[in-house]
Protein backbone atom coordinates (compact mmCIF):
# COMPACT_ATOMS: atom_id res chain seq x y z
CA UNK A 1 0.00 0.00 0.00
CA UNK A 2 1.47 3.32 -1.09
CA UNK A 3 2.31 6.07 1.42
CA UNK A 4 -0.13 8.90 0.69
CA UNK A 5 2.10 11.40 2.51
CA UNK A 6 4.96 10.68 0.12
CA UNK A 7 5.11 13.93 -1.86
CA UNK A 8 6.66 12.36 -4.95
CA UNK A 9 4.05 9.61 -5.07
CA UNK A 10 1.13 11.99 -4.55
CA UNK A 11 2.40 14.37 -7.20
CA UNK A 12 2.62 11.48 -9.66
CA UNK A 13 -0.95 10.39 -8.85
CA UNK A 14 -2.34 13.90 -9.21
CA UNK A 15 -0.40 14.48 -12.43
CA UNK A 16 -1.57 11.18 -13.90
CA UNK A 17 -5.18 12.27 -13.38
CA UNK A 18 -4.55 15.80 -14.68
CA UNK A 19 -5.35 17.37 -11.32
CA UNK A 20 -4.22 20.89 -10.43
CA UNK A 21 -4.88 22.65 -7.13
CA UNK A 22 -7.75 25.12 -6.96
CA UNK A 23 -7.21 28.27 -4.90
CA UNK A 24 -10.94 28.95 -5.09
CA UNK A 25 -11.65 25.66 -3.28
CA UNK A 26 -8.88 26.23 -0.74
CA UNK A 27 -7.13 22.98 -1.63
CA UNK A 28 -4.03 22.17 0.44
CA UNK A 29 -3.26 18.47 0.85
CA UNK A 30 -1.63 17.04 3.98
CA UNK A 31 1.80 15.45 3.61
CA UNK A 32 2.85 15.37 7.27
CA UNK A 33 2.61 11.64 8.19
CA UNK A 34 1.86 12.28 11.88
CA UNK A 35 -1.23 14.48 11.54
CA UNK A 36 -3.93 12.22 10.11
CA UNK A 37 -3.31 9.25 12.45
CA UNK A 38 -3.68 11.65 15.40
CA UNK A 39 -6.89 13.13 13.98
CA UNK A 40 -8.30 9.63 13.44
CA UNK A 41 -7.42 8.73 17.04
CA UNK A 42 -8.77 11.88 18.67
CA UNK A 43 -12.03 12.08 16.70
CA UNK A 44 -13.47 9.08 18.53
CA UNK A 45 -13.93 6.79 15.54
CA UNK A 46 -14.06 3.08 16.35
CA UNK A 47 -15.35 -0.23 15.06
CA UNK A 48 -18.67 0.72 16.66
CA UNK A 49 -18.74 4.25 15.27
CA UNK A 50 -19.07 5.66 11.75
CA UNK A 51 -17.41 8.79 10.38
CA UNK A 52 -18.47 11.51 7.99
CA UNK A 53 -15.49 13.26 6.42
CA UNK A 54 -15.93 16.57 4.61
CA UNK A 55 -13.43 17.33 1.85
CA UNK A 56 -11.25 14.19 1.69
CA UNK A 57 -8.91 15.75 -0.86
CA UNK A 58 -6.48 13.04 -1.93
CA UNK A 59 -7.68 10.65 0.77
CA UNK A 60 -4.84 10.88 3.32
CA UNK A 61 -7.13 11.35 6.33
CA UNK A 62 -9.80 9.10 4.80
CA UNK A 63 -7.47 6.11 4.77
CA UNK A 64 -6.49 6.63 8.40
CA UNK A 65 -10.16 6.92 9.38
CA UNK A 66 -10.95 3.70 7.51
CA UNK A 67 -8.43 1.84 9.70
CA UNK A 68 -10.29 2.64 12.93
CA UNK A 69 -13.93 3.30 11.95
CA UNK A 70 -16.73 0.94 11.11
CA UNK A 71 -17.60 2.99 8.02
CA UNK A 72 -16.41 6.25 6.46
CA UNK A 73 -18.60 8.39 4.24
CA UNK A 74 -16.52 11.14 2.61
CA UNK A 75 -18.18 14.11 0.92
CA UNK A 76 -16.09 15.64 -1.87
CA UNK A 77 -17.20 18.68 -3.88
CA UNK A 78 -14.53 18.53 -6.60
CA UNK A 79 -15.41 15.95 -9.29
CA UNK A 80 -11.81 16.00 -10.50
CA UNK A 81 -10.74 14.22 -7.31
CA UNK A 82 -13.04 11.22 -7.73
CA UNK A 83 -10.63 9.20 -9.93
CA UNK A 84 -7.77 10.21 -7.63
CA UNK A 85 -9.67 8.86 -4.62
CA UNK A 86 -10.53 5.67 -6.50
CA UNK A 87 -6.79 5.05 -6.75
CA UNK A 88 -5.56 6.26 -3.37
CA UNK A 89 -8.34 4.50 -1.44
CA UNK A 90 -8.13 1.22 -3.33
CA UNK A 91 -8.66 -1.59 -0.85
CA UNK A 92 -10.51 0.58 1.69
CA UNK A 93 -13.76 -1.36 1.43
CA UNK A 94 -15.48 0.50 4.28
CA UNK A 95 -15.21 3.89 2.53
CA UNK A 96 -17.95 5.48 0.45
CA UNK A 97 -17.30 8.67 -1.54
CA UNK A 98 -20.19 11.04 -2.21
CA UNK A 99 -19.71 13.78 -4.78
CA UNK A 100 -21.61 16.75 -3.35
CA UNK A 101 -21.61 19.98 -1.39
CA UNK A 102 -21.66 19.51 2.39
CA UNK A 103 -23.45 22.86 2.68
CA UNK A 104 -26.35 21.61 0.54
CA UNK A 105 -26.67 17.88 1.19
CA UNK A 106 -29.38 16.60 3.51
CA UNK A 107 -27.05 15.41 6.26
CA UNK A 108 -29.87 14.08 8.45
CA UNK A 109 -30.95 11.81 5.59
CA UNK A 110 -27.35 10.80 4.85
CA UNK A 111 -26.76 9.77 8.47
CA UNK A 112 -30.03 7.83 8.59
CA UNK A 113 -29.32 5.96 5.33
CA UNK A 114 -25.63 5.27 5.79
CA UNK A 115 -25.20 4.47 9.50
CA UNK A 116 -28.37 2.62 10.53
CA UNK A 117 -28.80 4.43 13.83
CA UNK A 118 -25.24 3.83 15.03
CA UNK A 119 -22.92 6.38 16.60
CA UNK A 120 -21.46 8.93 14.19
CA UNK A 121 -18.67 11.51 14.40
CA UNK A 122 -17.54 14.08 11.84
CA UNK A 123 -13.87 14.59 11.03
CA UNK A 124 -12.48 16.97 8.43
CA UNK A 125 -9.62 19.10 7.22
CA UNK A 126 -11.78 22.08 6.29
CA UNK A 127 -10.84 24.66 3.64
CA UNK A 128 -10.35 27.96 5.45
CA UNK A 129 -13.00 29.81 3.46
CA UNK A 130 -15.86 27.57 4.63
CA UNK A 131 -14.75 26.84 8.20
CA UNK A 132 -17.41 28.78 10.13
CA UNK A 133 -20.32 28.14 7.72
CA UNK A 134 -19.76 24.36 7.79
CA UNK A 135 -19.31 24.18 11.55
CA UNK A 136 -22.36 26.33 12.23
CA UNK A 137 -24.53 24.41 9.77
CA UNK A 138 -23.63 21.13 11.46
CA UNK A 139 -24.33 22.53 14.92
CA UNK A 140 -27.51 24.43 14.05
CA UNK A 141 -29.07 21.44 12.30
CA UNK A 142 -28.61 19.45 15.52
CA UNK A 143 -27.36 16.38 13.69
CA UNK A 144 -27.31 13.10 15.64
CA UNK A 145 -23.52 13.08 16.02
CA UNK A 146 -21.26 12.70 19.05
CA UNK A 147 -18.51 15.13 18.05
CA UNK A 148 -16.95 17.24 15.33
CA UNK A 149 -13.15 17.15 14.93
CA UNK A 150 -11.76 19.59 12.38
CA UNK A 151 -8.54 21.18 11.27
CA UNK A 152 -8.93 24.93 10.79
CA UNK A 153 -6.80 28.04 10.50
CA UNK A 154 -5.08 28.74 13.83
CA UNK A 155 -6.78 32.12 14.30
CA UNK A 156 -10.17 30.58 13.55
CA UNK A 157 -9.49 27.84 16.11
CA UNK A 158 -8.67 30.41 18.78
CA UNK A 159 -11.87 32.32 18.00
CA UNK A 160 -14.07 29.21 17.90
CA UNK A 161 -12.71 27.90 21.21
CA UNK A 162 -12.48 31.24 23.01
CA UNK A 163 -14.19 31.38 26.39
CA UNK A 164 -16.86 34.02 27.03
CA UNK A 165 -15.41 36.96 28.91
CA UNK A 166 -12.03 36.78 27.14
CA UNK A 167 -10.52 39.00 24.47
CA UNK A 168 -10.77 36.52 21.57
CA UNK A 169 -14.44 35.70 22.07
CA UNK A 170 -16.88 36.46 19.26
CA UNK A 171 -20.37 35.54 18.11
CA UNK A 172 -19.14 32.20 16.76
CA UNK A 173 -17.55 31.40 20.15
CA UNK A 174 -20.88 31.89 21.93
CA UNK A 175 -22.76 29.92 19.28
CA UNK A 176 -20.32 26.99 19.45
CA UNK A 177 -20.56 26.80 23.26
CA UNK A 178 -24.34 26.79 23.03
CA UNK A 179 -24.17 23.47 21.19
CA UNK A 180 -20.84 21.93 22.14
CA UNK A 181 -17.81 21.83 24.41
CA UNK A 182 -14.79 22.96 22.33
CA UNK A 183 -11.21 21.84 22.85
CA UNK A 184 -7.98 22.75 21.05
CA UNK A 185 -6.03 19.53 20.38
CA UNK A 186 -2.78 20.24 18.51
CA UNK A 187 -1.08 22.62 16.09
CA UNK A 188 -0.27 21.81 12.46
CA UNK A 189 2.42 23.88 10.74
CA UNK A 190 1.98 25.34 7.26
CA UNK A 191 4.80 23.08 6.05
CA UNK A 192 2.58 20.05 6.64
CA UNK A 193 0.69 20.80 3.42
CA UNK A 194 1.21 20.89 -0.35
CA UNK A 195 0.99 23.61 -1.43
CA UNK A 196 1.76 25.20 1.96
CA UNK A 197 -0.80 27.80 3.11
CA UNK A 198 0.35 31.14 4.48
CA UNK A 199 -0.72 30.35 8.06
CA UNK A 200 -0.53 27.52 10.57
CA UNK A 201 -3.52 25.36 11.47
CA UNK A 202 -5.00 23.81 14.59
CA UNK A 203 -7.04 20.67 15.13
CA UNK A 204 -10.02 21.24 17.41
CA UNK A 205 -12.75 18.98 18.72
CA UNK A 206 -16.33 19.96 19.54
CA UNK A 207 -18.09 17.45 21.79
CA UNK A 208 -21.82 17.86 21.21
CA UNK A 209 -23.83 18.72 24.33
CA UNK A 210 -27.03 16.86 25.17
CA UNK A 211 -28.57 20.18 26.25
CA UNK A 212 -27.45 23.83 25.87
CA UNK A 213 -25.80 25.30 29.00
CA UNK A 214 -28.43 28.06 29.00
CA UNK A 215 -32.11 28.12 28.09
CA UNK A 216 -33.20 31.39 26.46
CA UNK A 217 -36.91 31.97 26.00
CA UNK A 218 -36.38 32.38 22.25
CA UNK A 219 -33.33 30.70 20.68
CA UNK A 220 -33.45 32.70 17.43
CA UNK A 221 -33.71 35.99 19.28
CA UNK A 222 -30.84 34.98 21.55
CA UNK A 223 -28.55 34.48 18.55
CA UNK A 224 -29.82 37.68 16.97
CA UNK A 225 -28.76 39.59 20.06
CA UNK A 226 -25.35 37.86 20.20
CA UNK A 227 -24.62 38.69 16.54
CA UNK A 228 -25.66 42.31 17.08
CA UNK A 229 -23.49 42.56 20.20
CA UNK A 230 -20.34 41.51 18.33
CA UNK A 231 -21.11 43.20 15.00
CA UNK A 232 -19.40 46.39 16.21
CA UNK A 233 -17.19 44.95 18.91
CA UNK A 234 -15.19 48.13 19.49
CA UNK A 235 -18.34 49.88 20.61
CA UNK A 236 -20.13 49.48 23.92
CA UNK A 237 -23.13 47.17 24.10
CA UNK A 238 -25.35 50.21 24.41
CA UNK A 239 -24.29 51.37 20.94
CA UNK A 240 -23.95 48.03 19.16
CA UNK A 241 -27.25 46.62 20.40
CA UNK A 242 -29.12 49.86 19.75
CA UNK A 243 -28.07 49.91 16.09
CA UNK A 244 -28.21 46.15 15.59
CA UNK A 245 -31.60 45.55 17.17
CA UNK A 246 -33.25 48.90 16.48
CA UNK A 247 -33.80 49.50 20.19
CA UNK A 248 -33.34 52.90 21.82
CA UNK A 249 -30.21 53.46 23.89
CA UNK A 250 -32.33 54.29 26.91
CA UNK A 251 -34.05 50.90 26.68
CA UNK A 252 -30.66 49.18 26.30
CA UNK A 253 -29.37 51.08 29.32
CA UNK A 254 -32.37 49.97 31.34
CA UNK A 255 -31.86 46.36 30.23
CA UNK A 256 -28.17 46.43 31.19
CA UNK A 257 -29.00 47.80 34.62
CA UNK A 258 -31.78 45.27 35.18
CA UNK A 259 -29.40 42.44 34.25
CA UNK A 260 -26.70 43.69 36.61
CA UNK A 261 -24.36 44.88 33.86
CA UNK A 262 -22.47 48.16 33.79
CA UNK A 263 -23.56 50.78 31.21
CA UNK A 264 -20.12 50.77 29.56
CA UNK A 265 -20.02 46.97 29.14
CA UNK A 266 -18.70 45.48 25.90
CA UNK A 267 -19.70 42.18 24.30
CA UNK A 268 -16.46 40.36 25.15
CA UNK A 269 -17.04 40.99 28.86
CA UNK A 270 -20.32 39.06 29.03
CA UNK A 271 -20.90 35.45 30.05
CA UNK A 272 -23.31 33.07 28.32
CA UNK A 273 -25.76 33.70 31.17
CA UNK A 274 -25.46 37.48 30.70
CA UNK A 275 -26.35 37.20 27.02
CA UNK A 276 -29.29 34.95 27.89
CA UNK A 277 -30.64 37.38 30.50
CA UNK A 278 -30.28 40.32 28.12
CA UNK A 279 -32.01 38.50 25.29
CA UNK A 280 -34.89 37.45 27.53
CA UNK A 281 -35.28 41.01 28.83
CA UNK A 282 -35.06 42.81 25.47
CA UNK A 283 -36.67 40.39 23.09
Amino acid sequence: MQNLTDIAYMKSVLSRHGFTFSKALGQNFLVNPTVCPKMAEYCGASENCGVIEIGPGAGVLTRELSKVANKVVAIELDKRLLPVLDETLSGCDNVKIINGDAMKLDLHKLIEEEFNGGDVVICANLPYYITSPVIMRILEEKLPIKSLTVMVQKEAAERICAEPGTRDVGAVSIAVRYYAEPEMLFKVSAGSFVPPPKVDSEVIKLDILAEPPIKPKDEKQFFRLVKSAFAQRRKTLSNSLSSGLGVSKSDIAQALESCGLKPTARAEELSMQDFCKLADYLL
